[in-house]
């Protein structure tokens, strides 16, 4: 698994596709249904692509969540492979991330240029 996952961290930064992490080992069990549905939904999240707080908590059936959401992205035990920098703000703006709001739009910039470069 771990060589999986190492695997998985360099395709991540050379923009190469990743394989599909063996879900079934991460841990979520200290989790809710509620928070679990919240991180299925964002690692449905394309790279490239953004979703709002509020798209989150409306396709988890609780469209007045927002708050919610961004709490259980606050505490995303698996970064990057459940991809929290892709959830940003209604209005656009970058909203919170563990490694800070610039780290957070410099993996957005680099997943839009890889996404660009590859056609994707």
């Amino acid at each position: 698994m771990v060589l999986h996952l190492c695997k998985d961290m360099q395709a991540y930064f050379t923009g190469g596709p990743m394989g599909n992490p063996p879900w079934k080992h991460l841990d979520l069990s200290g989790l809710t249904p509620l928070q679990r549905a919240v991180l299925e939904a964002v690692k449905r999240v394309p790279r490239g692509a953004t979703r709002s707080y509020a798209q989150i908590a409306a396709q988890v059936g609780y469209p007045r969540a927002c708050r919610f959401v961004g709490s259980v992205l606050a505490r995303n035990p698996f970064p990057i492979l459940i991809p929290c920098h892709r959830i940003v703000r209604a209005d656009g703006s970058p909203g919170g991330f563990h490694g800070g709001t610039d780290l957070k739009k410099r993996m957005l910039l680099l997943e839009k240029r890889q996404v660009v470069r590859l056609g994707r």
